[in-house]
């Protein structure tokens, strides 16, 4: 099955698609703005602009999902300090249906038996 991500974009505190984000896939349906894309490739991003504070009132924040070419080159989902679009962000990958809606896409801590894929 065709593995789907979260798809959307928000600034500063407008918008549905900062963290945390409180949709599901039905829910997203309603939801303007917010769509669950399928993803060719099977990985979902998370950017997070403003390399300000991060703080969640901080109005230059902007925060984009959506489902992205190809992941890291070792296949291992993570998030890390990058450039993107020629701006600095803050960049998740993961592997797995919706996975990017999780407001901490910090995979380098994988539970036992906890392969979600």
């Amino acid at each position: 099955m065709l593995k789907r991500c979260y798809q959307c974009r928000s600034r500063s505190e407008l918008g549905s698609c900062k963290d945390p984000f409180l949709f599901n896939a039905t829910q997203s349906e309603n939801e303007r703005g917010v769509s669950a894309v399928p993803c060719a490739s099977g990985w979902c991003g998370k950017v997070i602009e403003g390399m300000g504070s991060f703080r969640e009132d901080d109005y230059d924040m902007a925060t984009q999902r959506m489902c992205v070419q190809r992941g890291p080159s070792d296949s291992e989902d993570r998030c890390a300090y990058t450039v993107y679009n020629y701006k600095k962000v803050y960049m998740c990958f993961c592997q797995g249906d919706l996975c990017n809606a999780a407001n901490r896409l910090n995979a380098s801590h994988r539970w036992p038996g906890g392969d979600e894929g």
